[in-house]
This record gives C-alpha cells, sequence and structure tokens, in this order.
C-alpha cells in the first residue's frame, strides 16, 4: 500500500486512467495516473473546484478553467506556464516556438512543463517538438499515450 504521503485529495476517473488532485500548503497539484492511488481521509476543499474543473474538460475541452492560483514555480516557470494558458483549445506550439515567443530556449521550456504542477490549467500537452510529439510527463511509462489523448481530445471537440 502507498504511504499516506501519496494519497490524494480527489481522483477522476479518465479514458486513459486517472487525474489525482493533491493540495497542501505550496498548493494544488495534478496528476496523470494509469492506476488509482488512495484518498485521505481528510479532503482539503480546493480538491472539489479544481476535480469538478477536470471532469467538465474531460467531458469538453473548451470548458473555461476557473484560476488556479499557482504557488510553485520559478518566474521563469510561471512566465512559461503562462503562455502555455495562452495555446487555444486544438491548437499545439513547438518548444521553439513558445521559447521564441517568450524569449528563452526550447530545452528550458521543457524542463518548465516538467516541473509544471497543473497540467490541464497549464496545458504543457499542447507543446510538441518540432519533429513529432516531444515528451510527456518527463518519460514516465504511458505518458505519451496520455498526451496523444488529450491532442485527441481536444482536435474532436473542435
Amino acid at each position: 500500500m502507498k504511504s499516506l504521503d501519496d494519497a490524494l485529495d480527489a481522483l477522476i476517473p479518465a479514458p486513459f486512467g486517472f487525474v489525482g488532485v493533491r493540495c497542501d500548503a505550496s498548493g494544488v497539484e495534478l496528476q496523470f495516473l494509469l492506476h488509482a492511488l488512495p484518498l485521505k481521509a481528510s479532503r482539503d476543499p480546493r480538491a472539489r473546484v479544481v476535480a469538478e474543473q477536470v471532469t467538465a474538460y474531460l467531458q469538453d475541452p473548451h470548458t473555461a478553467w476557473q484560476t488556479i492560483t499557482p504557488n510553485r514555480g520559478t518566474p521563469f516557470q510561471q512566465r512559461v506556464w503562462q503562455a502555455m494558458r495562452e495555446i487555444p483549445v486544438g491548437q499545439t506550439r513547438t518548444y521553439g516556438q513558445l521559447a521564441a515567443a517568450i524569449q528563452s530556449g526550447p530545452r528550458a521550456v521543457a524542463n518548465a512543463c516538467g516541473a509544471n504542477p497543473l497540467p490541464l490549467f497549464n496545458p504543457c500537452h499542447r507543446i510538441v517538438a518540432s519533429n513529432g510529439l516531444g515528451g510527456f510527463m518527463q518519460g514516465i511509462a504511458g505518458g505519451l499515450d496520455i498526451k496523444r489523448w488529450l491532442l485527441a481530445h481536444e482536435q474532436a471537440a473542435r
């Protein structure tokens, strides 16, 4: 069994597995999961609001997100995540295009994508390589399948 540190505040079923919501003093975090993790006995009320938004997105990717204040991330990461939020549903940008838009480098953008605590809200799945899909979830098994599903989900909703 997982430790209490692994327990979630909310768990949302998704076509690719689950989306986990974890809340703590440093903010809210979303995780894509292939398998369920245990829920905490005492859940943070922020988790319900975020879980409702994730559920709405999974039904319709054009659903507008309510603002989630990110308490994590460096000023640079915050700039990258803000630029991600400006990419319309159903569109992608390359790491290089996003880097040029914020006057940075593609590797720095890729690192900020990997540190993203709020995928979906900061839609890092919309960032692709110039020669293909690129990475996702820092190479965790099943991550690219989730990225493919998210991109197809957004395309189908046009």
